[in-house]
């Protein structure tokens, strides 16, 4: 396979809150760094923290390239300038959320692996939870409509893995119709060009988004800390 790009998605603040004396950023871009198939990976930044972040990634990560770009106002837009800082030589670009420490290896391979054959691959969970389509607020006084099948559902997770052409056509073509997708398949699948394959994730993928995450992404790093130790 050639040149896989990794890019990491986001400037908020969320990606540094410590996770056992490092920044959730860092334990996120080690997983990527871990793997054969990536050969560079861009992290999308606040300007204030270019200095200090590119710092710690250069000193922490040794066996792979390591670019910061500055973000944008939008996750849109920050993927976007990170996507434009990849070298292009690259094959396939994996987009994933810098707060999304638990991403197993296995997992990234093969989303990079279904991507490399199909042109574009994420992954997904399929929800455990009933879903219903309501009418009005999204909260107290909604109505319910219909109970909409699980069996046709995913929740869609990172890293979502495209061919590095398909994706660059697929945020031109959102600036020029000034279309803002919740994810970069969104924008891919604007292009009718491929059809996404879904890898299966895992419920350990967790996006830590609030405080209160930190607890299970502490229990989660101790379990993956112990798995080492004995292999």
């Amino acid at each position: 396979m050639g040149r896989t790009s990794a890019e990491t998605a986001g400037t908020s603040r969320k990606q540094f809150m410590l996770l056992e004396g490092s920044p959730i950023l860092l334990h996120t871009v080690r997983k990527f760094a871990a793997s054969d198939r990536v050969r560079e990976i861009v992290v999308a930044l606040r300007r204030e923290d270019l200095g200090w972040v590119g710092d710690l990634l250069r000193e922490q990560i040794r066996n792979k390239t390591v670019h910061v770009v500055e973000g944008g106002n939008s996750r849109q837009e920050s993927v976007e300038r990170g996507l434009a800082a990849v070298a292009g030589d690259t094959e396939l670009v994996a987009v994933h959320d810098a707060v999304r420490p638990f991403i197993d290896l296995e997992i990234i391979e093969k989303a990079i692996d279904e991507a490399a054959e199909y042109g574009a691959a994420i992954v997904g969970v399929v929800p455990v939870d009933t879903v219903k389509q309501v009418t009005g607020a999204q909260a107290s006084g909604a109505k319910v409509r219909s109970t909409i099948s699980r069996e046709r559902l995913v929740l869609a997770q990172t890293p979502q893995v495209f061919r590095y052409d398909l994706l660059k056509q697929a945020f031109e073509a959102a600036r020029r119709d000034n279309f803002v997708g919740t994810d970069e398949s969104s924008l891919v699948e604007r292009l009718e060009q491929v059809d996404v394959r879904v890898v299966m994730g895992s419920d350990r993928n967790i996006k830590i988004t609030k405080p209160g995450d930190m607890d299970l992404a502490r229990l989660f790093l101790e379990q993956e800390t112990a798995r080492q130790a004995i292999s």
